[in-house]
C-alpha cells in the first residue's frame, strides 16, 4: 500500500504542479496591461452594415486610401450605437484587409468621456473560429489519448502562459534573453516530461538529456550568430519594437535565444522516445548494465535522427516558400541566396537545431543508462491501470 501511494504521488504530482503554475501565471500581471497605445480607447467588436470604397485608389495590385464603413458596435461601453469606422489601407497586401457588409470586425473606439472621437478598424474578428478550432483539437486529443491528452493540453496551456506572461515581459524589461530563455526552457522541459512519466527516474533521464542538447544548441547558436554576423533585426517586426520605445533591447541576443527555444520541442520529443525505449529494454532485462542500456538508446537514436533532422527543415522552410519562389523567378544564383542575411539566419535555426537533435541522442542514452539500468522495475502508468493495485513486492 505504501509503494502504491508513493507511485501515485510521483505520477500525479506533476499535474498538480502544472495546474498550480497555470493558475499562478493566469493571475500574474505582465506589467504592460496599461500600455499607452490603449489609453482612452475601447477595444470591441462591430458588425459591418455598409461599406464605401470610393476613396480607395487601385494601382495594379496595390490598394491605398481608406475604406469607410458604417458599423454597429456589438460590445464595449458604446454597445448598440451606429458609428462610422475607417479602415486605412497602406498599400501592403500582407497587412491590408477589406471588409464587406455582414462581416464582424475588431475595432478600437477612441473617445473623450462619453463622446466617440474616432473608430479604427483593426482586423476581421476571428476569435470565435479560433476558439472552435482549439475546442475541436482538445476534444479530439482527449478522445484519442484519454488522460494523456488532458495532460498534453495542460502542458500546452502552461507553455503559452510561460512565454506570454514571463518570457516576453522579461525580454521587454531588458533581462538577459539567453539566461531567461534557458531558465524557462529548463522549467518547461522538466514539467512537460514529468507530465508524461511522473517524477521518476525516466523524467530525470529525459530532462537531463534534453537540457544537455539544448545547451549545445545554445552555445553553437551564440557562436555562429557572431561568426555569420547576424543582427537580431533580421527577425520580423523587430525594428518596429525598437521604434516603439524599446531601443535598449539587445535584438541579437533575443535572436540567439530563439534558436535554442525553437529547437527545444523537437529535442524534448527525441529525448522522450529514447528514454522510453531504454526503459522498456531495462524492464525486460533488469540485469542489463548501464553500458548495454546506453547502446540500446543510441541505436534508437540513430534510427530516429534520420527523420528528426529534417523536421526542423520542414518547420522553418515552410514559411519561406514565397521567398524561394521569388529567388527562382528572378534567377538568383544559389551562392547568392545562401549568402543573404535572412537566409543565413534560417540556416542557423535549422542546422544548429539539428545539431541539438544529433547530440541529444547520445546524451539521453547515457543519462537513461545511468538512471534506469541496475534498478528494479517500476510499473508505467499503462501497466498500473491494467494490473490494478501495485503489489507490495514491486518497488521502484
Amino acid at each position: 500500500m505504501r509503494n502504491r501511494f508513493s507511485w501515485n504521488l510521483r505520477y500525479h504530482a506533476p499535474v498538480l504542479v502544472c495546474l498550480a503554475a497555470i493558475l499562478l501565471l493566469w493571475l500574474l500581471p505582465t506589467g504592460f496591461e496599461d500600455a499607452v497605445v490603449y489609453q482612452e480607447a475601447d477595444r470591441c467588436t462591430a458588425k459591418v452594415l455598409e461599406v464605401d470604397n470610393s476613396t480607395i485608389v487601385d494601382t495594379g495590385l496595390v490598394r491605398s486610401g481608406e475604406q469607410r464603413c458604417k458599423l454597429e458596435l456589438l460590445s464595449g461601453a458604446f454597445q448598440g450605437q451606429i458609428v462610422d469606422g475607417v479602415n486605412m489601407l497602406n498599400g501592403s497586401l500582407e497587412q491590408d484587409k477589406l471588409f464587406s457588409p455582414g462581416d464582424t470586425a475588431q475595432v478600437v473606439v477612441s473617445h473623450d468621456g462619453d463622446t466617440i472621437t474616432n473608430v479604427t478598424m483593426s482586423d476581421h474578428f476571428r476569435l470565435g473560429w479560433e476558439a472552435l478550432l482549439a475546442l475541436c483539437f482538445g476534444v479530439f486529443l482527449i478522445l484519442f489519448a484519454g488522460r494523456t491528452g488532458v495532460r498534453a493540453i495542460a502542458s500546452f496551456a502552461l507553455t503559452v502562459l510561460c512565454l506570454w506572461k514571463v518570457l516576453v515581459p522579461l525580454y521587454l524589461k531588458g533581462w538577459n534573453p539567453i539566461w531567461v530563455g534557458l531558465a524557462i526552457t529548463l522549467f518547461l522541459t522538466v514539467l512537460i516530461i514529468a507530465l508524461v512519466y511522473g517524477f521518476d527516474r525516466r523524467c530525470w533521464a529525459a530532462s537531463s538529456g534534453s537540457f544537455l542538447g539544448i545547451l549545445v544548441t545554445c552555445v553553437l547558436g551564440i557562436a555562429f550568430t557572431d561568426l555569420f554576423k547576424i543582427h537580431g533585426a533580421v527577425m520580423s517586426y523587430s525594428e518596429s519594437l525598437l521604434y516603439s520605445g524599446y531601443s535598449h533591447l539587445n535584438l541579437t541576443q533575443i535572436f540567439m535565444a530563439s534558436v535554442f527555444i525553437g529547437a527545444s520541442g523537437a529535442i524534448m520529443d527525441l529525448s522522450v522516445d529514447i528514454t522510453s525505449a531504454v526503459y522498456e529494454v531495462v524492464e525486460k532485462r533488469p540485469d542489463l548494465g548501464w553500458k548495454e542500456a546506453m547502446r540500446s538508446g543510441l541505436n534508437v537514436g540513430r534510427a530516429a535522427m534520420g527523420t528528426m533532422t529534417t523536421t526542423l527543415l520542414f518547420a522553418y522552410s515552410g514559411g519561406y516558400i514565397a521567398l524561394l519562389m521569388v529567388f527562382m523567378a528572378q534567377g538568383t544564383p544559389v551562392d547568392h541566396i545562401l549568402n543573404y542575411k535572412y537566409v543565413a539566419a534560417e540556416i542557423i535555426h535549422t542546422v544548429i537545431g539539428s545539431f541539438g537533435l544529433v547530440t541529444v541522442a547520445p546524451f539521453t542514452a547515457l543519462c537513461a543508462g545511468l538512471f534506469l539500468a541496475g534498478h528494479k522495475k517500476a510499473p508505467s502508468s499503462e501497466t498500473q491501470e491494467s494490473i490494478g493495485p501495485l503489489q507490495p513486492e514491486r518497488q521502484n
